[in-house]
């Protein structure tokens, strides 16, 4: 049966491994060979014995079937997933609530099989009883409820529910910039620029701030904000801000047509600081995407320096006057 049932998985799916179809093997090779020992036992087992060597017997072969049984759901459940999850991939539809699920469903197998098995043991089988009942749900609740994995848990349920981020989303959490890669029971996993995976719990991801790249429209604003010296012109240095926003090849044109009807610039440019030593010149720049607007930023601000450093644009540093007395103070 399982050099078929092989045979046929790796005909019907030939890129998957049947592990399951190996695992299961597995534990009914072990066991077949338990059994076997305690059935040739019974040779040996006088009369007085034989009622508990029985029923020992069968709590094996009933732990048996219920850990193949749990196994074999499990996996159904894990290959149904992944299958739609693809699909949905393939067909670029969102798959964040199939990924959640999936955790939450094998989870609730898993669970439901040891519960099975507890039931098995009668010195336990009042732990699973209470477990079962209207009222042990609610207690079991109540006593988790100030736990962290439930707050964790609920906060992946509003996560998907309410959908502030889905996966192959950009966001940004307090200072931490990354692509969402999976959601979890317990956390949410994102991959930063430095190719490091980020792991955040719901809890904490689901009570902080936090910036999506890619909810709703993708065009993104970038400030390209630099200082020129008081004694710059300014006029020139917003010359030169606009035109290198407007060379740069991912700038989009983001005017209305009430503004491109009033001639307005495609990149606007305002003094938006007098500081200490230096006036702060802003450019609004719009690009399609996060990644399109930082790689702009990126080389504007090089393009913008080589601009300055040509016509005669400087760029200040802060400076200090010092004043020192004429007079020496007389100690007396």
């Amino acid at each position: 049966m399982h050099n078929r049932l092989e045979k046929l998985a790796l005909k019907k799916y030939p890129n998957e491994d049947p592990k399951t179809i190996h695992l299961t093997k597995r534990i009914l090779n072990a066991l077949w060979i338990v059994l076997g020992i305690m059935a040739f036992a019974f040779i040996f087992i006088d009369e007085e014995h034989r009622k508990a060597a029985t029923s020992n017997f069968f709590l094996v072969l009933y732990l048996g079937i219920i850990a193949v049984l749990t196994l074999v759901i499990a996996s159904f459940v894990q290959i149904w997933f992944t299958r739609n999850i693809q699909r949905k991939k393939e067909q670029e539809q969102d798959a964040t609530s199939y990924k959640f699920l999936r955790y939450v469903v094998i989870v609730g197998v898993y669970f439901i099989g040891i519960l099975m098995a507890i039931l098995a043991f009668p010195s336990l089988r009042h732990i699973g009883q209470t477990v079962l009942s209207g009222a042990g749900v609610v207690a079991v609740i109540a006593g988790v409820a100030s736990q962290e994995a439930l707050a964790n848990l609920i906060g992946g349920f509003f996560i998907v529910s309410f959908k502030p981020f889905k996966i192959g989303d950009i966001i940004k959490v307090d200072v931490m910039v990354g692509t969402v890669t999976d959601i979890t029971l317990r956390h949410t996993i994102i991959r930063d620029y430095e190719n490091k995976m980020i792991v955040i719990p719901n809890a904490i991801i689901n009570k902080e701030k936090l910036i999506n790249y890619d909810l709703g429209e993708r065009k993104c604003c970038q400030w390209i904000e630099i200082g020129i010296s008081y004694d710059s012109d300014i006029n020139l240095a917003k010359y030169i801000l606009r035109e290198e926003c407007e060379n740069h090849p991912y700038l989009i044109d983001n005017r209305s047509e009430l503004d491109k009807y009033n001639n307005e610039k495609k990149v606007k440019v305002r003094v938006i600081g007098l500081n200490d030593s230096a006036v702060t010149l802003r450019a609004w720049a719009w690009a399609n995407n996060f990644e399109e607007a930082f790689v702009m930023k990126c080389d504007l601000y090089e393009s913008i320096k080589k601009r300055f450093n040509k016509e005669g644009v400087e760029i200040p540093f802060p400076h200090r006057t010092l004043v020192f007395k004429e007079k020496e103070p007389q100690v007396t």
